[in-house]
């Protein structure tokens, strides 16, 4: 059952039981007061002057029943029967010494006041303890008539019969306000028992994720409105992790970016140092000598350059602030141009570029300083790793139904299969010492992978069948304009 469903009921039966209980009193009550006036002794007389006129008011509808004809005298005395109820009095009419009707019960002390009665004469009132008798003598032709009415004291008198309203009153409305505290007290438990236990999941899982625990997810099956709050809160802790994780390996990134930069600018910038003051000493004393150290800082202040702008490309793409110029580029045209203009400048190094014949031609929306880059970048790490006098690198165009897929394979040294994942970290080299500036900042491939990536693709590095590395871009295909 929903929380809003709970409320519903708890505001109804907020209204419906306390209604409820109060009926039922009233109705008990009412019950009480009614057994009391019509089952109970009667209501009793204040004094005997009450009872002296009372007796006097049904003597004279007696007279009144005896003076019909005689066959409907006991008819009419017993019409009197309600009346003698209502006041809680027993009749005794005597005719001619005998004993002519009788209504009622007779008590203990009726004998007594009888007896009295007679001796005064059968006329007035008498009383006895709680008892009183009226007696009254008429004539009705030649009959001779005695009449006795008897009473007893009432057991609710009407002192007592308002003090019994009173206490009912008071019980009512003391029952109305337990019944609303209790009613209120249980359904606010029912209500709260539903809200408590999820909040107090919620508040667990609040704590263990402060307390580090980001693996922590909510188990809760109920379907109610915490349940959208409990999974927002798994997604929460979900995202929560990936983000501390990305964090966290950006700042292993940042460590080991500053270490790598400490590591690669040494070494020039030491043996920038040890030329300039080998000069200063006039270690180099022919021209040829000074010529041979100046070309080499020149090398080496060269080198420092082609790093720091590295490194300052690198941070811009880390920081998402380097814009890219898209547009629809042929694909296939673009490697052949770079073949054919870049091509001779890598033989003289060491490095022969070739493509397939016939590449299959391949239209991509990319940035094409961009592209051109992680070409490259990818080159001059097979020229940087090469193992024999002249590498060779080819280049393959490939289509697939939604990629174009470029693969560059070299034929220097394979890389360990679980170092091929790194390859593409910031200044990751297979080379554990590290050592060799030459080779390059270690940020050409990282790079290549975060060019590729703001153009929509991906990278991938794999050993090559025949010894040597492959480096597969993809792109996604996409049909533009060109320009």
């Amino acid at each position: 059952m929903t929380i809003k469903k709970r409320l519903f009921l708890s505001n109804l039966l907020m209204i419906l039981v306390p209604v409820g209980i109060t009926l039922l009193i009233a109705l008990g009550s009412i019950g009480v007061i009614w057994y009391a006036v019509t089952n109970g002794t009667g209501l009793s007389f204040d004094d005997s002057e009450d009872f002296y006129h009372a007796g006097q008011g049904i003597s004279a509808a007696v007279e009144k029943a005896l003076k019909a004809a005689p066959e409907e005298r006991l008819e009419k005395l017993t019409l009197l029967s309600s009346l003698l109820d209502r006041e809680a009095m027993t009749l005794t009419v005597e005719a001619n010494g005998t004993n002519y009707y009788r209504y009622g019960n007779a008590n203990a002390a009726d004998a007594a006041l009888l007896k009295a009665s007679a001796s005064l004469g059968n006329e007035g009132t008498l009383s006895s303890g709680n008892r009183s008798l009226y007696a009254h003598q008429i004539k009705v032709g030649n009959d001779h008539y005695q009449i006795f009415l008897l009473c007893s004291s009432s057991k609710f008198s009407n002192a007592t019969l308002k003090m019994l309203i009173v206490l009912i009153a008071l019980i009512l409305v003391f029952t109305i306000f337990l019944s609303i505290l209790l009613t209120n007290r249980f359904l606010t438990k029912f209500v709260f028992q539903k809200i408590e236990r999820p909040l107090d999941i919620l508040a667990d899982g609040v704590h263990q994720i402060r307390d580090g625990n980001l693996d922590f997810r909510i188990q809760y099956d109920n379907q109610d409105e915490f349940a959208l709050v409990c999974a927002d809160f798994n997604e929460m802790a979900a995202r929560l992790k990936v983000s501390v994780e990305q964090t966290r390996r950006h700042e292993e990134s940042q460590k080991e970016l500053l270490a790598g930069i400490s590591h690669d600018l040494r070494s020039p910038l030491t043996s920038v140092q040890a030329y300039v003051e080998g000069l200063l000493d006039g270690v180099a004393k022919t021209p040829e000598a000074r010529k041979k150290y100046l070309l080499t800082i020149k090398a080496k202040a060269e080198d420092i350059e082609r790093m720091v702008s590295q490194i300052f490309l690198f941070s811009k793409m880390e920081l998402d602030e380097y814009p890219l110029h898209m547009k629809m580029l042929h694909l296939d045209s673009l490697i052949e141009d770079f073949v054919k203009n870049f091509g001779a400048e890598y033989a003289t190094r060491g490095l022969s570029l070739a493509v397939k014949p016939a590449l299959e031609p391949a239209a991509v929306n990319a940035d094409p300083e961009q592209l051109h880059r992680v070409l490259m970048n990818i080159a001059d790490n097979s020229l940087k790793y090469k193992n024999k006098e002249m590498g060779h690198l080819t280049i393959v165009l490939q289509n697939t139904e939604n990629f174009a897929i470029v693969t560059l394979t070299d034929d220097g040294p394979s890389v360990a299969e679980e170092d091929l994942p790194k390859l593409f970290d910031t200044f990751y080299r297979t080379d554990p010492a590290r050592r060799d500036p030459e080779k390059g900042s270690g940020l050409g491939l990282a790079i290549v992978a975060k060019a590729v990536q703001q153009m929509g693709g991906s990278v991938e590095a794999r050993n090559a069948a025949g010894g040597g590395l492959t480096i597969a871009v993809s792109l996604p295909k996409e049909i533009g304009t060109d320009e």
